[in-house]
């Protein structure tokens, strides 16, 4: 398996010069420039001011983690400090996927904003880069067959309730759920409201951001994790789970297709919450829905992607979930072998900003 890597590796670099020259001469040709969509909406994001902790006190604590306010109320977030020529090289990967799928499957873009550009103190703004332009260029760089889901709006909209969780690097399930909800819009299909779900908690959450900070603030300051499970859409789960090498940088070993639980179940106190979502990442999944519409999703995603799934099984009778970081098939014969209607890449911009996405998402097409 490992001989098997480093030849991919060989192979991405030819992909990725191949890669970067068509997008270049697409660059210079005009192609996805242009700020407005061909429907004539706007492919840039909205405005957003911060009116919830714009003026709450901040401070710097390990690996550069910002520590916002005080008391139950403490809120720890990561600055971004990534750059928009990486950011284009991701919007050039997006682009690719059109070119090589587009006559077989539409394409979508969702950008993620990470809770930083939401709820940064003006005070610490320093201490972060904006995220709001890079975005607007990945939009921008967007060929115009690729159909952009500004998400980074429909979040602004709600910052003042809980869609980013306090002491965790993710957002919270419901921010995903307003994404999901754009998401539907964008590609045409049906919704299910927040009322057709059933309302989970796990109660006294301290996320990844305790260990990540080592601040004891956040330690003390535990929230709920609130998720929600479909009621009225009958769903199964088929599951390829990886095995890593111990860096975790390489897949070894893989299971042969099983069948699981898409939500599993974690305690009052645990910090594993998040993983309530088909229990993390090195795996690839599919679920087949009751919802018969001949759509069938593919997400490309990071670990932000793993809340929007579950929002969307009374949109697609499929939903393939795909990670950036672990999949050792070929995406061209994954994508006609399932029959994949639509693709969306869902990315935290922190990961769009990452070379080594893009040179993942690339060597996807050749491995």
């Amino acid at each position: 398996m490992q001989k098997k890597h480093l030849s991919y590796r060989l192979k991405t670099t030819v992909a990725l010069i191949s890669m970067v020259t068509a997008a270049l001469s697409s660059a210079a040709a005009g192609d996805g420039e242009s700020p407005e969509a061909t429907d004539g909406k706007s492919r840039i994001a909205g405005e957003y001011r911060n009116t919830v902790t714009a003026s709450e006190r901040a401070r710097k604590a390990r690996k550069g983690i910002i520590i916002i306010g005080s008391g139950k109320n403490t809120r720890a977030v990561e600055p971004y400090s990534g750059s928009m020529e990486n950011a284009l090289g991701y919007a050039d990967i997006v682009n690719r996927y059109d070119s090589l799928f587009g006559t077989q499957a539409k394409v979508y873009c969702m950008v993620i904003p990470n809770a930083v550009e939401y709820y940064c103190p003006d005070a610490a703004r320093q201490w972060t880069k904006a995220e709001r332009p890079v975005i607007d260029g990945i939009y921008t760089r967007l060929a115009t067959s690729v159909a952009p889901v500004d998400v980074y709006t429909t979040l602004g909209e709600h910052a003042s309730e809980d869609i980013y969780s306090r002491t965790d690097h993710h957002w919270a399930p419901l921010g995903a759920y307003y994404a999901a909800q754009t998401f539907a819009d964008v590609a045409g299909v049906p919704f299910m409201p927040l009322d057709s779900y059933e309302e989970r908690t796990v109660n006294n959450y301290v996320g990844t951001m305790y260990r990540f900070s080592r601040d004891m603030s956040v330690k003390r300051a535990p929230e709920k994790f609130v998720y929600h499970v479909p009621r009225n859409v009958d769903f199964s789960t088929t599951y390829i789970n990886y095995t890593l090498n111990a860096d975790r940088t390489e897949v070894t070993s893989e299971t042969e297709p099983g069948e699981g639980e898409f939500f599993l179940n974690y305690s009052d106190g645990s910090s594993g919450a998040y993983c309530t979502f088909m229990g993390g990442d090195t795996k690839t999944v599919s679920v087949r829905t009751s919802t018969g519409n001949g759509r069938r999703l593919l997400i490309l995603k990071d670990s932000y992607g793993n809340a929007l799934p579950g929002y969307l099984f009374g949109s697609f009778e499929e939903i393939h979930v795909v990670d950036c970081r672990y999949f050792t098939k070929n995406m061209t014969q994954y994508v006609s072998e399932k029959g994949i209607t639509d693709i969306l890449f869902a990315n935290n911009l922190i990961h769009a900003s990452m070379t080594r996405i893009a040179e993942n998402y690339a060597n996807y097409l050749i491995q």
